[in-house]
């Protein structure tokens, strides 16, 4: 059966480490301990003491002083290992963990899940040909040695970079080497971590090349198990979930994230909020429980993007200068329904089309499969559509041999309702304004991926409201931006208040309009 040997890098709050250590061992894993040599010498005292009776822990048997992008966090993590290969001898896997990192598991799913899966668990992906960095330097990390911390040596960290430059005092790559970067929290198997040791101990070059790597923690262990195991034992992934904001900073978990957590498919988690105590002490309590029952949905990231994504609604691009003159032209008319709800939507359009001879297409601008017709590729994405609009526009209407046609857009498309009613041409729109009860809801979030199957009736109660208010919002914004020549028919309303908003909004007869009015299960779900 599996046993895991934890390695944890920490430099701060004792009390946490104490209890992440004893939570962890009490399931009958092991944990070895780097405390940072630059940390407070009495922290470290205070954690040693506290877990010096406990067999399943051990100590690195050096410290070094640590610092971001350095060697040091490397030299630190080979010292626990170390540490941990000879102290615990029944220890199968070796799993990388910081402080702010906790069980989202129970140990026995986490042990069943390594029994059943014979592999690596290491993100690994080609330093060269993989967006995994998404900012700041590339290759620089690699062709120029590094002997300074970019954030406490600023100065001489860019003063020996400039110079290298100047004199192109490039290095080589290890010939033999695939450089490969990826996350630092990996779980690797015992052999693959003795095979990746023997391989340290006997290329010293290879050593030397990655102490002076700057951000080696995301390159070294990445780049030796894929140079030393075959593909087919390496699953391409961490087991620790976590997530980042808008800035590049970690997402920061607090007691309210349990349910979330544990529908995530990891068994850790990081990074939770010290402050977070009663988080902590329930996964504690989760880790050394029998539990296995756990239902993943995976929408973390999903729902994290949703709600930080509130407030954030504006125009994310300006017009394109080759845009700024062109016009769908002063002679035609183009006519939007705006509705949330895409099926009531489209059932009218498809009465429009039948009881009228004005072209209609549905979410060309929301859906990726919108039935259209071929204008050179210009339709073939939603990207293509958004970014060049007005030319998409101009070329239906061409195709169609029409001054008049109508369109489908959601709600939340308010950038596009404003660039329309801001050309020449003349706009007409028809908001649709329907009911949302929670099983619409509930549907919805699990349409764009806010919940899955499995999510937890606690997690879509705390979700509901939010996705209800985000509707509502979407509404108050069309209406506050006071376009002209807006209509509104509401699920509320009846047939003949209806009739009158679609003849105004089609110019058709009193006839037509109630025919497309009484459109049959028009608002069902």
């Amino acid at each position: 059966m599996a046993r895991v040997a934890f390695i944890l890098l920490c430099h701060k709050n004792p009390a946490v480490i104490i209890q992440q250590a004893e939570q962890l061992t009490a399931a009958g894993d092991y944990i070895a301990i780097h405390f940072d040599a630059s940390a407070s010498v009495q922290d470290y005292q205070t954690v040693q003491a506290s877990l010096k009776d406990n067999p399943s822990v051990t100590f690195a048997g050096r410290r070094v002083k640590c610092g971001w992008g350095e060697w040091s966090l490397v030299q630190a993590t080979l010292h626990a290992v170390e540490a941990a290969l000879a102290a615990f001898p029944r220890a199968t896997h070796f799993y990388m963990v910081s402080g702010d990192c906790m069980p989202i598991k129970s140990a026995d799913f986490a042990h069943q899940m390594l029994d059943e899966n014979d592999v690596d668990y290491i993100e690994s992906h080609d330093f060269f040909e993989s967006n995994w960095i998404k900012t700041g330097f590339r290759e620089e990390r690699l062709i120029y040695r590094h002997f300074f911390n970019e954030r406490t040596q600023k100065r001489r960290f860019y003063t020996v970079l400039e110079l290298q430059k100047r004199f192109k005092m490039t290095r080589k790559i290890p010939n033999d080497l695939q450089i490969m970067i990826g996350s630092q929290w990996w779980c690797l198997r015992r052999q693959t971590v003795e095979t990746v040791l023997e391989f340290a101990y006997a290329r010293r070059d290879v050593m030397r090349f990655f102490r002076t790597t700057w951000i080696p923690d995301e390159t070294f262990f990445q780049t030796l198990v894929r140079h030393l195991v075959p593909a087919r034992e390496i699953e391409n992934r961490t087991l620790t979930f976590l997530m980042f904001t808008d800035y590049g900073m970690p997402v920061t978990f607090y007691n309210d994230h349990y349910d979330l957590l544990l529908g995530q498919g990891s068994l850790f988690a990081r990074k939770i909020s010290a402050e977070a105590g009663d988080l902590r002490t329930r996964l504690g309590a989760l880790y050394a429980s029998d539990r296995t029952d756990f239902v993943i949905s995976d929408e973390g990231r999903n729902l994290f993007a949703f709600l930080t994504g509130r407030g954030r609604i504006g125009r994310r691009f300006a017009q394109r200068f080759w845009e700024n003159e062109t016009t769908l032209g002063r002679s035609r008319e183009l006519m939007i329904i705006a509705c949330k709800k895409w099926h009531v939507a489209k059932r009218l359009v498809a009465a429009i089309q039948h009881h009228t001879n004005v072209p209609a297409i549905e979410y060309l601008f929301n859906e990726d499969d919108t039935n259209l017709p071929d204008l050179g590729g210009i339709e073939s994405t939603l990207q293509k559509r958004g970014r060049h609009r007005r030319a998409l526009m101009r070329m239906l209407f061409d195709h169609y041999d029409s001054d008049r046609l109508v369109i489908c857009l959601d709600t939340s498309s308010l950038d596009l309702m404003a660039d329309f009613f801001a050309d020449r041409a003349t706009v007409r729109m028809l908001e649709i304004e329907c009911s949302f009860d929670d099983d619409y809801l509930v549907g919805h979030a699990r349409r764009v991926g806010l919940a899955g199957p499995q999510t937890s009736n606690t997690t879509l109660e705390r979700l509901l409201p939010t996705i209800r208010h985000d509707m509502i919002y979407e509404r108050d914004a069309i209406r506050d931006a006071q376009f002209a020549h807006t209509t509104r028919i509401k699920e509320s309303a009846t047939s003949d208040e209806n009739a009158h908003a679609i003849a105004q909004f089609l110019s058709v007869s009193s006839d037509v309009a109630r025919t497309l009015a009484d459109t049959p299960h028009l608002f069902v779900d």
